[in-house]
């Protein structure tokens, strides 16, 4: 079977699928449209979030057998009209969840402690203890939204401390012994940490606005390593300005554009941008939780194992 890979990846998935006998080939640079246009020829292609694969793609791609995105999220793949046209699909939430509960939690510890405030303010001159007094994280409760790999992950990095955790999910009877499942409401009632681990829905689209945060009976820490747009920033911004959110780490941003690779341009130029780069109890990081040397490798190793089971 001929493979078409539209991102480059850890060199391993094209090693390994060459030594199944799948015939490789490379195509990093041309346009969606060039590349639908010789689609037909190929019985898979291999993806990151290079651009959207949509119904008039999948319609071009008469002989596609299977879809492999090396990553967790299915958003930019079309996937109940993959299925109908019996192309399998084939993602990695297995290979970069470590990775994302391990960057979660030193977020979380990196805001509770204001590590970048006081790096900042030390490499200035300044040597502010009693500003830089932290906290701790044992005695809180934490709350997590969407408990699937990457939730999971973090909850068990959790085990260490002495912290409630709490998940909440549409998926009924998901808890183990890290997380104890409750309903979205007396999540509210008892976080003091909330932490998204939830995919890219019609449901999570714009889900952390104002209505929500408010919805909490205390001031809170957000965590979002999950997908940017399902926090509306103005909303956040109010909140960190008014105190009802505490302090915000943020791997995602709503202005991502779909690819991850960059943010819009536009977006350099919104208030709300602005001003939360200037906030030292907001941490920012290029959407890269998942993005270690170790899952880089995961990743590819993931896919090729589940194409390996499928097809051999």
């Amino acid at each position: 079977m001929k493979v078409l890979h539209l991102d480059k990846n850890h060199e391993l998935l094209i090693n390994q699928l060459n030594d199944l006998s799948f015939t490789n080939h490379e195509d990093y640079t041309s346009s969606k449209d060039d590349i639908e246009a010789k689609i037909l020829e190929y019985d898979g292609i291999i993806i990151r979030s290079r651009f959207t694969i949509d119904k008039q793609f999948l319609d071009a791609a008469k002989n596609l057998k299977f879809i492999g995105r090396v990553g967790a999220g299915l958003e930019n793949i079309d996937g109940d009209y993959a299925k109908q046209k019996g192309i399998l699909l084939f993602n990695a939430p297995e290979g970069n969840r470590n990775a994302v509960g391990e960057h979660t939690l030193g977020m979380l510890l990196s805001l509770f402690n204001k590590l970048n405030k006081a790096d900042k303010e030390v490499r200035q001159g300044k040597w502010l203890r009693e500003a830089n007094r932290g906290l701790e994280l044992d005695g809180k409760t934490v709350g997590l939204i969407g408990y699937g790999n990457m939730g999971k992950a973090f909850a068990k990095k959790l085990r260490g401390f002495d912290v409630d955790v709490l998940c909440y999910d549409i998926k009924p009877n998901v808890a183990d012994e890290n997380a104890t499942q409750v309903s979205l409401q007396e999540l509210q009632n008892k976080a003091d940490v909330l932490s998204l681990h939830t995919p890219q829905t019609d449901l999570t689209l714009n889900m952390v606005n104002s209505e929500f945060i408010n919805n909490f009976k205390n001031p809170f820490w957000l965590i979002n390593t999950a997908r940017g747009k399902s926090v509306v920033t103005e909303d956040l911004v109010n909140a960190l300005e008014s105190g009802k959110i505490l302090g915000a780490g943020l791997d995602v941003l709503e202005y991502e554009k779909s690819s991850f690779e960059n943010v819009m341009a536009s977006a350099v130029e919104t208030s709300q941008l602005k001003k939360l780069v200037k906030m030292n109890n907001v941490l920012l990081t290029p959407h890269v939780a998942g993005w270690t040397i170790e899952s880089n490798i995961k990743l590819a190793q993931t896919i090729v194992d589940k194409i390996k089971a499928e097809f051999y």
